[in-house]
């Protein structure tokens, strides 16, 4: 489950702010991050454990959790429905799998071969 992360920085210059960055995309599992440097926030999208990513970023500077909370809906634009090209699309598909149904390929004969040794247990160097 995704989640939003606010977190407080203690950014003195763009230095900083750069090797935070370079820690926190490190980690896996993260969707989007920015930095407001007005306020010292990093905003966080993504499946990580908000302690690692404090964890990680005292290394480099003082780091505090403000908030964590899932993340936000996104807003979808409807847009028009196109049925015709959907039918088309449909119409495609079934052109392909009855060419494919009409492909009969031979089967691969599969040969037993069995040892002809007489004891299959002996020593390999003797």
């Amino acid at each position: 489950m995704s989640k939003k992360m606010v977190l407080k920085l203690e950014l003195h210059d763009e230095r900083a702010r750069q090797k935070a960055m370079i820690h926190v995309t490190r980690l896996s599992g993260i969707d989007s991050i920015s930095i407001d440097m007005k306020d010292k926030k990093l905003t966080l999208t993504g499946d990580v454990d908000p302690v690692i990513v404090v964890k990680k970023l005292k290394k480099v500077c003082y780091a505090s959790i403000i908030s964590v909370g899932p993340k936000e809906a996104e807003k979808k634009k409807e847009e028009p429905k196109k049925t015709e090209e959907k039918k088309k699309d449909s119409d495609d598909v079934s052109e392909l799998v009855k060419a494919y149904k009409a492909y009969n390929p031979h089967m691969t004969t599969y040969y037993h071969v069995r040892s002809a040794e007489e004891d299959p247990n002996a020593c390999v160097i003797c």
